[in-house]
């Protein structure tokens, strides 16, 4: 009996048997919360539509978002640079008011007209949620790390319906080029149950129907790297912008719930002045036309403007459908110059840009193929690939450390990418400059 205890298959079975029990709890949290946050999400897109009078309150649902985060949330308005910072420095459990303020404050986003996304309400949920275990099971600090991750990818899995995706995301987001296989049995089964929690309470994920494939040949494959650099780009300009924007919106704005009363009046003044409400909510229905024909080649650029303004205004909800609309339809009008099929090519946006502007191209190489269909693989892994690499050491996660940089290019590792330009500047001053000959 002696011998069977020391075996390590022994410790490793005691280990699975610990984070199947842990995982699944969080995992049917993460996935009921998600559930109920799309249904909602839903009613309140069918209500928008239904009702467009409700857009001119924007400005004041927005006031009203920021006071109660002023008054309230000030503990979790990190979002999920909190969850981030946690996992990497554990100090203490996120509360628990995290969820029910980011669940409410994303609905009255999408149902006043802002252009944010879901994501990020998700994984906050599923985060806080799988954190308030950590007492019940008396996690050690190590041992919370990894169930954070768990809740991580347990929400984004439930809000996409792409579970591997999902299970890769909290384990890639957390740090450039570096990944923790230590969590990855809690992440995957977190990520598998909570996927199906969602749909058990009857949601329905949008199908995207991607069409044909082109061939892998020489040109396909160079004209895939040049979409892939171009979407890296658009990645790296859309994290720059919304954190530009939100910082000038600080230090223009010294009151908090005047940023998005501002920020609505803003975009509802522009939507009414352009006549059109394509650019406000999720976008999912000019996502889906991205797959099937020739679309405006300034949707991804107004998507990208009233993105950029709701989210540095401080609406909230997540950066990654509207990374999705504006990835699609920028494939849609990269398609006839790069001789690709537009489905293609939309469907390479969609994911690319995200893994570009979060810095996580393992996860979205694979939610392509989990949307989309196997025979998309080779491509996607190319486009994400070079979209990561082109969109240089930043992303919309502040919080997101440097494991190792993305070329050789030596920078400390460990270091939060919201302290890189500081770092980068600090490095200049250091250089010693040159004296001329006399």
């Amino acid at each position: 009996m002696r011998a069977l205890s020391s075996l390590e298959q022994w410790e490793l079975l005691r280990y699975i048997g610990k984070w199947l029990l842990i995982a699944m709890v969080a995992a049917v949290l993460a996935g009921t919360a998600s559930a109920w946050f799309l249904l909602s999400l839903d009613w309140a897109t069918r209500t928008r539509q239904a009702t467009s009078w409700l857009l001119a309150l924007l400005p004041v649902a927005g006031f009203v978002v920021g006071w109660v985060y002023f008054r309230l949330g000030k503990p979790v308005e990190a979002g999920n640079n909190l969850i981030i910072d946690e996992i990497h420095d554990p100090k203490k459990v996120i509360p628990l008011r995290m969820v029910p303020l980011v669940f409410i404050g994303t609905v009255m986003s999408h149902l006043f007209g802002a252009s944010v996304g879901r994501e990020g309400t998700a994984v906050q949920m599923g985060g806080a949620l799988a954190d308030q275990l950590t007492a019940a099971f008396r996690l050690s600090p190590e041992d919370r790390r990894v169930l954070l991750m768990a809740g991580m990818s347990a929400g984004f899995a439930a809000v996409f319906g792409t579970p591997l995706a999902g299970a890769l995301f909290g384990l890639e987001v957390l740090a450039i080029g570096r990944l923790r296989y230590d969590a990855l049995f809690p992440c995957v089964i977190a990520a598998i149950v909570a996927d199906r929690v969602c749909l058990a309470w009857g949601v329905h994920h949008t199908g995207y129907v991607m069409g044909s494939v082109a061939p892998v040949t020489g040109w396909t494959v160079l004209s895939v790297i040049v979409a892939g650099i171009i979407f890296g780009l658009v990645g790296l300009l859309f994290a720059t912008a919304t954190h530009r924007v939100g910082a000038w919106m600080k230090r223009l704005i010294g009151y908090p719930p005047l940023r998005p009363f501002i920020g609505g009046a803003v975009i509802a003044g522009s939507v009414y002045l352009f006549h059109t409400q394509a650019y406000i909510g999720l976008g999912i229905p000019t996502i889906v036309a991205a797959f099937d024909h020739p679309l405006p080649w300034w949707d991804s650029i107004g998507k990208f403007g009233y993105t950029a303004a709701s989210l540095g205004s401080g609406f909230k909800g997540g950066e990654v459908t509207p990374l999705f609309f504006i990835g699609a339809t920028l494939g849609n009008s990269l398609a006839p110059l790069l001789h690709l099929p537009f489905g293609m090519l939309a469907a390479l946006g969609f994911v690319a840009v995200f893994a570009g502007a979060a810095n996580t191209p393992l996860a979205t190489t694979v939610m392509a193929i989990e949307l989309f269909g196997s025979a998309i693989a080779p491509f996607a892994a190319i486009a994400c690939v070079a979209s990561y690499l082109f969109s240089g050491h930043n992303g919309i996660y502040h919080a997101q450390r440097l494991g190792r940089a993305k070329h050789l290019r030596h920078l400390p590792e460990d270091l939060r990418l919201s302290d890189l330009p500081a770092y980068r500047r600090r490095q200049r001053d250091t250089q010693p400059t040159e004296v001329p000959k006399s």
